[in-house]
């Protein structure tokens, strides 16, 4: 068995990084990391017709704004480079050719159009869609059907052609999950699959088994959807490498939908109103752009820690979980084997834990970015810090910073008069007016001194201090919301904190 833990992503340069790709990748960072491994990013474009520009600088941006950057990757290098499928090619065909030597592939010269034909052909009511298996691989245009002169003729002739896996009729392969225990696959029930197209690129079969064992990777986690494909990835290895040296194998739970139907996909985003990749991604084809966590406001501490819990938890009831915490804690066989429905609304509240526990300085100059793109310059950093502090327990989001502070930037352009008239008179029209002439007095400028000539000057007028603060409330804030009022005042300053109850005092 290998000596040193390696595990590896292998996304697909195809478009934006979906949930339950970054959720792949935490598990095999943190299974890495808390066993001393590590961490391999390998891109698999060998589909060169569904390649994405674009798409593999996203890959990489987004695990760096997640905090999990690979050891080794086309971008950090290693030493089993290339780690990009397509910069390998010339490696994979004497694999294909070793298995067709031993009888385990053959050469395939169908046209696509033959393809087709065969389908129609061969479907039967309790067959409607036949495959390319064990059951018609002797009708078709191969190396097994054909004598050795006619296919040794149509390779020197260089006529187009496949390789094939030759699936055994009716063998039984296991698979020992680290999640899902001993699984069980009939051969029989699956078809030849295409391992080295016309093109000389190999398919993901091919390809991941041979590049796994060439970087000696001990552990491959992914997603529950490739299960199908095990038994050829199994008798691959048996046939190339010996199973003694394939990697051990763990199958994630898929990400579902909120109400538990089905694999949750970008369109239950788009029809939801919730963000299903980590950033936001536009499609360099349809100019169309998919909304992402980041740009939503969430915090990457936020995210990681929101999507190791789905599908995955440590039985100690504890959810809020640093990243260095989950390294500590994490293991493959917590992961539970059902799906992991998506809930929106628990994201946010992980991120509103978050932001109320994080030190504001570590997510400033964003809230300084989201005040500036709505027209907000702020220059006085100090200032900004004590308005996130006394905001920060009532803000989810990140924008909602701008929404419960941007009053303390700007004096409010109008004001919810409503709340103030009906309790309104001269007298405690007076009363502001003399308040404001104490506040210049002051000897020391803060929330508690505030407050103290307020219900001083409440008491000697004998108006109930509890009647003057939502009035005072409307004339810093404009509205019922925000921070202790006398907080308020002390972050806007004297004269700011004079000048918006002067400006009330003359509408009202």
């Amino acid at each position: 068995m290998h000596q040193k833990l390696r595990v590896r992503f292998a996304p697909s340069p195809t478009g934006g990084l979906h949930l339950g790709g970054v959720r792949t990748v935490l598990f095999n960072y943190l299974f890495a990391k808390k066993n001393g491994g590590d961490f391999v990013v390998r891109i698999e474009d060998t589909d060169q017709t569904r390649f994405v520009k674009g798409a593999e600088e996203y890959i990489f941006k987004t695990l760096s704004w997640c905090g999990l950057e690979p050891d080794e990757s086309p971008i950090h290098g290693g030493p089993y480079a290339p780690y990009r499928q397509s910069e390998r090619k010339s490696i994979y065909r004497e694999y294909a050719e070793q298995l067709v030597k031993a009888d385990k592939a053959y050469y395939a010269f169908e046209l696509p159009e033959e393809l087709e034909t065969m389908r129609d052909m061969y479907k039967t009511p309790e067959n409607p869609s036949p495959q390319y298996d064990h059951r018609i691989r002797m009708n078709m245009r191969n190396s097994l059907s054909m004598t050795l002169e006619e296919t040794e003729r149509l390779l020197e002739d260089k006529v187009p052609h496949v390789i094939r896996i030759k699936m055994p009729e009716s063998e039984t392969v296991t698979l020992h999950d680290m999640i899902r225990g001993d699984v069980n696959f009939n051969t029989g029930t699956i078809d030849d699959k295409v391992l080295l197209k016309a093109d000389g690129m190999p398919t993901y079969h091919l390809a991941v088994v041979v590049d796994d064992y060439l970087m000696k990777i001990s552990h491959a986690f992914r997603g529950e959807e490739w299960l199908p494909s095990v038994p050829v990835h199994i008798l691959l290895w048996r046939y190339l490498f010996g199973e003694d040296n394939m990697p051990q194998w763990a199958h994630l739970p898929l990400i579902l939908k909120p109400d538990g139907n089905g694999k949750l996909s970008k369109r239950d985003g788009d029809r939801l109103g919730f963000p299903v990749f980590a950033m936001d991604w536009t499609d360099p084809k349809t100019g169309e752009t998919t909304s992402g966590f980041r740009e939503k406001g969430f915090l990457p501490e936020a995210f990681i820690n929101m999507l190791a819990m789905m599908g995955w938890n440590d039985g100690s009831g504890q959810e809020i979980f640093s990243k260095d915490e989950l390294i500590e804690k994490f293991s493959i066989e917590r992961v539970h084997k059902a799906g992991a429905k998506f809930d929106y609304e628990k994201a946010k509240w992980f991120n509103h834990e978050w932001i109320k526990a994080e030190e504001i300085t570590r997510y400033q100059e964003e809230v300084k970015n989201i005040f500036r793109k709505r027209g907000i310059e702020i220059n006085d950093t100090n200032k900004l810090s004590k308005v996130m502090q006394s905001v920060k327990d009532r803000c989810t989001l990140l924008p909602d910073f701008y929404d419960q502070g941007k009053f303390f930037f700007e004096s409010p352009g109008q004001w919810d008069l409503d709340a103030v008239k009906p309790k309104w008179n001269a007298d405690k029209a007076a009363f502001f007016v003399e308040f404001s002439e104490k506040l210049k007095l002051l000897s020391e400028w803060s929330a508690p001194s505030i407050e103290g000539s307020f219900k001083e000057l409440a008491a000697a007028k004998n108006i109930k201090a509890g009647e003057l603060q939502l009035p005072l409330r409307i004339m810093l804030v404009g509205e019922k919301k925000g921070p202790p009022v006398f907080e308020i005042a002390a972050i806007l300053g004297l004269d700011e904190t004079v000048q918006r109850i002067s400006l009330l005092l003359e509408k009202i």
